[in-house]
């Protein structure tokens, strides 16, 4: 087959099929020149998803009929002003977005320069179909209607109109959450579902695009390495959810999904959330544009970084301190929330049977003067003592408070953030009280947090000390497990985990970490191998090892059940409030709550 040039028609096509797969990819290129435009307020309307009809309107500086005849050419574009592609600012840039638009849809474009006239030019799937004045304020009006109508082979491969619009509001939330000092609204069916103000600081535009709630439970970024900045707001471990769809990532006011970036973020939390939880992230990463290309995907969804090391660890190290500052913050539920768990009991009449109040009080309907005479006679004294030393409670009664003299005076709560013990609560909850509130902790998980930290010290350089074993024990396992294990046994050392090889298939257990107390070292041993096993082999030794201190943490933890003296709880409490991350477990759930005092009041109709 001999070679030809391929007809201006297809080569549009084509080129569609690599920006324009779906409704929001068209949609994500017209919004992109609407900001690139200059514009504070963008309007996206939207019907059946975007696949019958896309409209985006913008007050940006507008086209003249020359510069509109222009755009619709292909690698035609006003965002370069010389060669430089790897200087590029712009969003939108290689020139192929309306063309490709224009050659699988039909197409209107509306614009007016400011003193200047409307005009419009109509382009119905690559053919011009009609063009003349058009009315409209400054700015532009693109409208895209039956998106892949005459490419069925396109246009069956779309999904559901209620799918294809999750995906447009994702792309303007991304834009709009990079772009706060613009405006956007968008409407789906005549419905308006999103409408944003311009002019928003970044962390009110990120919770008007993600959850409301988010203000009060994150943690802002900002650092600085050289020429590279990162700035935005992360969630505590203990705001996470099960899918990873509300992590917003940008380079240099660009949305991306990118797997470096990514990885960097699983990176940050490793230790602090479960594997199939997700933290809430919105990370702005400026670079200068000589270190990073963004001209490597058609979409421009991907970027490569000439220094991705320094990228990664920046990420990493950054967000880690950022929650390592926090300490023990931990999400706090809405005040509703907890104020619904509680049940007022209906007061049921009192049944025709002595009770301690009958014992003091014979006649509960008389009045006292009735009862002790005017003066409170003698007699009546004796009756009452009487009555009061022979009274015997029934089998059925409600246990009763005893008070005790205190052997050392009750600490003043103010002075704690975590308040002071005053109780445990089914062997696994300690109740304080603190100057603001009720602070309910799970000793387990609060514990396991703590000795995980401890270890943590211990990969940093400080030995976890170790208690020998007089025994050794031996552990059989498969031969690859053992080969890892044996791999790592140096760092394991560090943790206070010493072990030998035993033969092809067995490992010996010396000594294990001496906070962790009596343990099952086979256990111990074998889910360290998992772990070992279970890690993503991209990950390196120390980011295996925090995995594996997390297993050890859990091990050597105070259970649930196990009844703590008050001197124990307090200490608990102290050690939580200088350890960091003491506000949510190795799994990412929460150590202690609180509840306010003012809830408290409400719960008793004082307020």
């Amino acid at each position: 087959m001999s070679i030809r040039r391929l007809p201006e028609k297809l080569v549009n096509r084509i080129a569609a099929g690599e920006v324009v797969e779906r409704p929001a990819a068209a949609l994500k290129e017209l919004v992109e020149n609407a900001i690139d435009a200059g514009s504070t307020r963008i309007s996206v309307r939207i019907a059946e998803g975007g696949i019958s009809r896309l409209e985006v309107e913008d007050d940006g500086c507008g086209m003249t009929a020359a510069d509109m005849a222009l755009a619709l050419e292909r690698h035609a574009t006003s965002k370069l002003p010389d060669d430089a592609i790897e200087d590029v600012t712009t969003l939108g840039f290689r020139g192929e977005a309306l063309p490709s638009i224009a050659s699988v849809a039909r197409l209107t474009l509306e614009s007016r320069v400011p003193g200047g006239d409307g005009w419009k030019r109509v382009v119905d799937n690559g053919a011009v179909a009609a063009e003349g004045p058009a009315a409209l304020g400054k700015g532009t009006r693109v409208l895209v209607e039956d998106l892949f109508a005459r490419v069925p082979a396109r246009r069956k491969f779309l999904r559901s109109g209620r799918s294809e619009y999750a995906a447009c509001l994702d792309v303007v939330k991304r834009l709009a959450m990079a772009r706060p000092d613009v405006g956007f609204t968008v409407e789906h069916d005549g419905r308006r579902v999103l409408d944003v103000q311009g002019g928003q600081d970044q962390l009110t535009r990120v919770a008007a695009l993600t959850q409301r709630d988010l203000a009060a439970n994150s943690i802002g970024v900002d650092i600085d390495r050289g020429d590279v900045h990162l700035g935005g707001v992360i969630s505590l471990p203990t705001y996470n959810r099960g899918i990873a769809d509300h992590q917003y990532l940008f380079v240099n006011g660009r949305p991306v999904k990118d797997r470096l970036l990514v990885g960097a973020l699983r990176g940050a939390y490793a230790d602090l959330l479960a594997r199939d939880r997700h933290p809430v992230v919105a990370l702005f990463l400026d670079v200068p544009t000589s270190e990073v290309d963004v001209n490597v995907h058609p979409a421009k969804t991907e970027v490569r970084f000439r220094d991705p090391q320094l990228i990664r660890g920046m990420i990493v190290g950054g967000l880690r301190r950022a929650l390592d500052e926090h300490g023990f913050r931990s999400v706090q539920r809405p005040a509703e929330a907890a104020l619904a768990a509680w049940q007022r009991e209906p007061v049921a009449p009192q049944p025709p049977v002595p009770t301690l109040f009958a014992a003091h009080y014979p006649y509960p309907h008389a009045p006292a003067t009735h009862l002790f005479g005017a003066e409170g006679d003698a007699a009546t004294t004796a009756l009452l003592h009487d009555r009061i030393v022979d009274f015997t409670p029934p089998r059925d009664a409600l246990p009763m408070g005893r008070a005790e003299a205190a052997t050392a005076p009750v600490p003043e709560a103010e002075v704690h953030p975590l308040g002071i013990a005053r109780g445990q609560i089914a062997k696994t909850y300690i109740v304080a009280e603190a100057e603001d509130g009720l602070v309910i902790v799970d000793q387990h998980a609060a514990h396991e947090r703590l000795v995980l930290e401890e270890l943590r010290r211990g990969m940093g350089g400080q030995a976890v000390p170790s208690q020998g074993l007089l025994l050794p024990e031996v552990v059989e396992l498969d031969e690859p497990a053992c080969d890892r294990l044996e791999a790592a046994a140096p760092q394991l050392a560090a943790l206070g985990v010493e072990i030998e090889r035993f033969g092809p298939a067995a490992v010996v257990v010396r000594a294990t970490p001496a906070m962790l107390g009596a343990i099952d070292c086979r256990k111990l041993v074998t889910d360290i191998a998992d772990d070992l096993a279970g890690c993503d082999a991209a990950l390196g030794l120390s980011e295996r090892l925090e995995l594996v201190a997390a297993t050890m943490a859990c091990h050597g933890s105070v259970r649930a059940g196990r009844t703590l003296s008050v001197p124990e709880m307090n200490a608990l409490l102290r050690t939580m409030e200088v350890t960091p991350h003491s506000g949510q477990c190795n799994h990412g759930r929460p150590t202690w709550v609180k509840l306010q005092m003012d809830d408290v009041e409400k719960l008793f109709g004082r307020k």
